[in-house]
């Protein structure tokens, strides 16, 4: 059975890349600060020494639309294209191909939906910053495979603070059912104090 490693809660904002990045008269004096509670959560994941990232963020409607907006949504792809257009062009995000754990993505999907949980899926699905950033952040390498899961934040009506709580009760038990024996990190992300009501 696989064991989950670490649980880590991390910001997903786009300034860091940027800001972590840059130098002279365009390095924010907070920078350097910034950096310093990055690498401490960054030592803390090495020291899990994950094989398996999941993480769970949100879509800036990027992918997902009013026409179609899941309350959960499982990526179960081999591989994942990331960073859109105007995260490049705003917040100076590289391009990125992440690849994914379909095995995983499988086993949540099946176990969650065995658990109540109406996950929808996509097996095409391009990511954003808010699973790209944790990984630039926490794991610059970009070596593991992922398992990235997405949640509605901005469409009404939004799921209920307690089904959050749950599914993320849920994530931990379907991890640790999951019959292969790699070691997982499950990091949640966001940035609450970016924006209230954003």
């Amino acid at each position: 059975m696989a064991t989950v490693t670490a649980v880590v809660a991390s910001t997903h904002h786009p300034f860091y890349y940027r800001a972590s990045t840059a130098t002279g008269a365009d390095r924010p004096p907070f920078a350097d600060e910034w950096t310093a509670r990055i690498e401490a959560f960054r030592a803390t994941l090495t020291a899990a020494d994950p094989e398996v990232l999941v993480l769970v963020g949100s879509d800036h409607f990027h992918q997902l639309w009013l026409d179609n907006m899941p309350q959960f949504l499982v990526g179960k792809a081999p591989w994942f294209d990331a960073n859109w257009y105007n995260e490049e062009r705003e917040f100076g995000l590289p391009r990125m191909r992440l690849r994914g754990e379909e095995s995983l993505a499988a086993h949540i999907l099946r176990e969650g939906l065995d658990a109540g949980f109406d996950l929808a899926f996509s097996n095409e699905l391009r990511i954003d910053h808010s699973v790209t950033c944790p990984i630039i952040t926490l794991r610059p390498e970009a070596d593991l495979p992922i398992v990235p899961v997405y949640t509605n934040i901005f469409a009404p009506p939004l799921p209920r603070p307690r089904r959050f709580v749950e599914l993320g009760r849920a994530l931990r038990r379907i991890v640790e059912s999951w019959e292969d024996d790699r070691r997982v990190a499950i990091i949640g992300t966001g940035h609450l104090s970016l924006e209230l009501g954003g």
